[in-house]
């Protein structure tokens, strides 16, 4: 366990944003956690994982709490399925690359998200139809209000669309140390995108490593490296409205992109569409962009502010909703 005292936020949030934080401590074992609130009693705390989709408009006052525990285990095994228990502190690409070496499939689609295993279930990480909670068994967590550790089932996460209950009712409440997944043996690629489907015939066909090099391909293409450009990934989340909404929009807008949800009657637009046929796409003012290959992503060219890149969000929602009348949300916590 480590505790650092006015800290320098800038190289632990991916916006690279220049704010500090009064303490902040880095924990290796969950075991930790007891004598951590023991000895620093934090009035406010809050956990700051992989510092991807985070945006600090302010410094903080209180206690940052980061795991850095990476073992993964087999925990459980069968002729068709393994269960993988997994530490908070590991990056969640570095899993992906262990499931993928070991020809587990589940989650090779969510290869290259950036963060830690321990973000996946706040947000339900997603993309290329596949979302955390697919594989995600249970979560386990240290409650610091009763010094307990508690695990989590994964059928009262009340996980949805880049939503879970660590979001709502357990917001700032717990601290997730581990996650358990289950992974198949058996082949079952989702390809339900053009681009990944063109991508991994491309290569050859349906395998896991086929699968992931595509993958990683298509966002290295299409999304900044957050070494070079500051950015939270996609900082909007896909609006979700009602089919005829949507079908209005489509008889005027016949090349825009529809994608089915769960639930009758919903269909989910995309962000990065509506924010390019808004005209921002590439549109920068400062040190503050739209990102010129993904119009979901805002970038931060180098000294921008937390305040500079949330004016700038309200902005390019009030451009959308004029244009579309459609009201997008972002997903990157704004704090």
């Amino acid at each position: 366990m480590r505790i650092f005292e006015h800290i320098d936020l800038l190289q632990r949030n991916s916006f690279h944003v220049a704010q500090r934080a009064a303490r902040l401590a880095e924990f290796d074992k969950a075991e930790e956690l007891p004598t951590l609130f023991e000895q620093c009693r934090p009035e406010k705390w809050m956990v700051l994982s992989g510092g991807n989709n985070i945006l600090f408009t302010q410094d903080y006052d209180g206690l940052l709490i980061t795991p850095c525990g990476t073992d993964i285990e087999i925990v459980a095994e069968n002729e068709r399925e393994v269960e993988v228990e997994a530490e908070a502190g590991l990056e969640w690409d570095d899993l992906v690359q262990w499931c993928v070496e070991r020809n587990l499939w589940g989650i090779e689609n969510l290869s290259l998200i950036p963060g830690k295993v321990g973000a996946a279930p706040v947000q339900n990480i997603g993309a290329y139809g596949v979302e955390a909670k697919d594989a995600i068994r249970s979560v386990t967590m240290f409650v610091p209000e009763s010094g307990n550790f508690l695990t989590l089932a994964a059928e009262h996460c009340a996980f949805g669309y880049r939503e879970s209950v660590f979001k709502q009712n357990l917001r700032g409440k717990v601290i997730i140390t581990s996650v358990r997944f289950r992974f198949s043996k058996e082949p079952n690629p989702i390809l339900g995108y053009g681009d990944v489907i063109r991508e991994v015939e491309a290569r050859g066909g349906a395998t896991l490593k086929n699968i992931r090099e595509a993958i990683c391909d298509i966002r290295r293409a299409k999304l900044p490296d957050t070494a070079v450009l500051g950015n939270a990934g996609s900082f909007f989340k896909n609006p979700v409205v009602d089919i005829e909404v949507a079908e209005r929009l489509r008889s005027e807008y016949p090349e825009m992109p529809l994608y089915p949800v769960a639930g009758e009657g919903k269909v989910k637009l995309a962000s990065g569409w509506l924010i390019d046929k808004s005209g921002l796409k590439g549109y920068r003012e400062g040190s503050v962009g739209v990102h010129e290959r993904q119009a979901l992503v805002l970038v931060n060219y180098g000294g921008a502010t937390g305040g500079e890149v949330i004016a700038f969000a309200r902005m390019v929602q009030q451009r959308v909703k004029e244009r579309f009348g459609i009201e997008i949300d972002t997903e990157v916590n704004i704090l």
